[in-house]
């Protein structure tokens, strides 16, 4: 069988390095043959490592969609707003594909989407949902699903995204804004929402949310704090410094996304013009009203309940769960990998550890095995077999559709029922 070709559309930094060294792993099956990138330094960057001809090098999506169909998948990975059209062409032109999440951040879209899996559901057309994926959570998904735990009655779910995280990613970064980006229960948790579904295998029946941004403010700003970190003269207080926060983590995330170099002096010049070297706290210079903090309650089908809390305010940045069942309950703390399940009859308490060495690398090893799943799926297509994924875009339309339910709920103070 000849070799699945697959191209990439956009090659930021979850295009380049989140499933390209799977795929890079498996030379006798899989090629990189064609990438669409408006930025020449990342587009060349993906050219050179895989050898791409000319004719398959594009500034843009448009015109390598436009091109006839030359490779068997695509991989997009493009800003969340620029996710309907390309899918949308990909298809038509008879691509399979694997879509960076979210779906997209407009509802009417997410919606015309679920038209198209309909529409082409005999493709693989994956979303990037790594979460299911993960060694931690097929773990919990196993003692679930086998009953040692009895019925799950109510689970309480948390995303600690990380006090630096936050500061980089939702308040100097590109999803500070969720206007032009994402709602950041969208953007940063449609994960997690995911997870739930997968976990309970129940759907949503109702949702309510509150949230606000209420720490990075204007308000807040220190005394004698200045707009730009690199001329603070309370800088070293602030856990939050860029000059902190870029400098200890030079030549790595989060620097790297702006930054690849190693060089201190030139760092701090580009913290004195970027908008990464904005205080956290001036949101009118940064353009940011991205959340820091929310709390969503949901009821299943069933009639169990989860609570979902997201904070920008934590040390760590991993997710940790509670999952209590009728006859025992399971505690998870992904970075660690460690998982606890206690049984009520016998007043037992066992530990799984669930590390997987080298899959561990990327969301827990979700991004490696996600990839490895896509591959796997383009495999069998190309045979004329068609394999169920975990993360086919028809099951993952649910998740984005309770976030924004979830939205809905915090912006009108309602409680929101899903079938409406």
């Amino acid at each position: 069988m000849d070799k699945i070709k697959i191209a990439i559309i956009g090659a930021g930094e979850r295009g380049q390095c989140a499933y390209i060294p799977y795929i890079s792993s498996r030379p006798k099956d899989v090629e990189i043959v064609g990438v669409a990138e408006p930025i020449l330094e990342k587009r060349k960057n993906i050219v050179e490592t895989f050898n791409i001809k000319p004719e398959y090098e594009f500034n843009t999506w448009e015109t390598l969609l436009e091109k006839e169909k030359f490779c068997d998948a695509v991989i997009i990975c493009t800003n969340d707003y620029m996710h309907y059209e390309p899918v949308k062409k990909a298809l038509e032109k008879g691509y399979n594909i694997l879509l960076e999440k979210p779906i997209s951040n407009k509802l009417d879209e997410i919606l015309k989407i679920k038209e198209l899996t309909e529409l082409y559901d005999d493709r693989v057309f994956m979303i990037c949902h790594v979460l299911r994926y993960t060694p931690f959570f097929n773990a919990i998904k196993d003692v679930i699903d086998s009953g040692k735990i009895g019925d799950v009655i109510t689970i309480q779910h948390t995303e600690n995204i990380g006090y630096f995280h936050m500061a980089h990613s939702f308040v100097r970064g590109n999803w500070r804004n969720a206007e032009e980006t994402s709602p950041l229960i969208l953007a940063k948790s449609c994960h997690d929402l995911d997870i739930l579904l997968y976990l309970t295998g129940q759907k949503a029946k109702k949702i309510s949310s509150f949230g606000n941004l209420l720490h990075f403010k204007r308000e807040n700003m220190p005394k004698g704090a200045s707009d730009k970190c690199v001329n603070c003269s309370v800088e070293t207080e602030c856990p939050y410094s860029a000059k902190s926060i870029y400098i200890s983590k030079l030549g790595g995330w989060p620097t790297s996304t702006f930054y690849k170099g190693t060089d201190k002096d030139k760092l701090l010049k580009i913290l004195k013009t970027s908008q990464y070297g904005n205080c956290v706290y001036a949101n009118d210079l940064n353009g940011n009203d991205t959340l820091d903090n929310q709390v969503t309650i949901i009821e299943f089908e069933n009639g169990s309940t989860a609570t979902f809390n997201l904070s920008g305010f934590t040390k760590e940045i991993t997710r940790t769960i509670k999952i209590m069942g009728s006859k025992g309950e399971i505690r998870g703390h992904m970075d660690k990998a460690v998982i606890e399940v206690s049984t009520f009859l016998d007043g037992k308490t066992i530990e799984l550890q669930t590390t997987f060495g080298e899959e561990l690398y990327g969301h827990g090893g979700g991004d490696r095995n996600l990839a490895k799943e896509f591959v796997e799926a383009l495999i069998s297509y190309k045979k004329g077999e068609k394999i169920l994924t975990r993360s086919s875009a028809k099951n993952s339309i649910e998740s984005h559709l309770m976030a924004f339910a979830a939205e809905k709920s915090r912006l009108e103070g309602k409680v929101i029922n899903l079938s409406q």
